[in-house]
């Protein structure tokens, strides 16, 4: 299979990386990036920093800086960090990104292998909706995007009714929604049942002292969030679980709706079911014993 993974590096996203590095059904042929965890341009400098520790060669093209209608953006250094990786503040910048912009990248690359290729979307959609403006090709050359957000008739997590991903660029998720893409969306109905928790990241490290370690590296900053805040004992899987609903999507119970995001400001950012569009593949459950499992068996194949 393979697959562009459109990130924003952050704690689960380096771990989503990694695994879909590490599994064999899976060929990782570039990176986008995008604003979310961090800003754009620290998301790609995290990128290509993540790429040369796994020794990978990885393309990754920059994508968009800002929300639809919006002039400004604010991270979220309280969950991954200040940089992104935990309490690490000082990221070297290696490489440089392609000249392409995410999105023309992402055409190119669904035009080229058309039918073949997986797009798994693990921060805001920005990125998404503008292949989809750039080239009206470009849902019908797209495999499947699966993506990570989202959450369906159940409370978000950064407001009541809103998941983070799509909250961060509704308008644009809204789009994606209203095309005529494959989607699987796999948000906080399936990926809240995936907790790593401290001792799942000391067993990676000692078993894959590189890239696990490095994983166990930045991972206290996050269990401390989810600890402090979302009161929990372990953070969840959340991209990883949508890079593993990629390649074995029966390990997952789905729900089959259309979507739309709403804007309205009651509600903004809600994932609410509308059977006028296109049905949407939408994981209500995991098999998550399995998913922690294969995780660490698979990165720790890397060192």
């Amino acid at each position: 299979m393979k697959m562009i993974i459109d990130t924003d590096p952050g704690v689960d996203d380096v771990i989503a990386i990694a695994l879909a590095h590490a599994m064999p059904d899976i060929e990782l042929v570039g990176l986008t990036t995008i604003f979310g965890n961090t800003f754009v341009g620290q998301s790609s400098r995290n990128a290509r920093y993540l790429v040369d520790l796994l020794g990978a060669d990885i393309p990754v093209a920059q994508g968009a800086s800002l929300p639809y209608d919006e002039d400004s953006y604010e991270s979220a250094p309280h969950v991954h960090g200040p940089e992104g990786f935990g309490d690490i503040e000082d990221v070297p910048e290696i490489g440089k990104n392609v000249d392409e912009t995410a999105a023309e990248f992402l055409v190119r690359m669904a035009r080229e292998n058309k039918g073949e290729l997986v797009v798994c979307a693990i921060g805001p959609l920005t990125n998404i909706a503008d292949a989809l403006r750039l080239d009206a090709a470009f849902a019908s050359n797209l495999k499947e995007l699966v993506i990570m957000g989202g959450a369906f008739e159940r409370a978000g997590n950064i407001t009541e009714h809103a998941e983070a991903n799509i909250f961060h660029d509704a308008r644009a998720a809204d789009e994606v929604f209203a095309s005529d893409l494959d989607i699987k969306m796999v948000g906080l109905n399936a990926t809240m049942q995936t907790l790593m928790k401290s001792d799942d990241f000391s067993e990676l490290a000692k078993a894959s002292p590189k890239i696990g370690g490095f994983i166990g590296r930045i991972a206290p900053f996050y269990l401390k969030f989810y600890r402090d805040v979302v009161n929990a004992d372990g953070c969840a899987m959340h991209d990883a679980a949508a890079v593993l609903c990629c390649t074995n999507p029966e390990r997952f119970d789905f729900h089959n709706s259309g979507l739309r995001v709403s804007l309205d400001e009651a509600n903004y950012g809600a994932t609410i079911a509308d059977e006028n569009r296109n049905p949407v593949s939408i994981a209500m459950n995991i098999d998550a014993p399995w998913a922690l499992s294969t995780l660490k068996n698979e990165i720790s194949r890397l060192d």
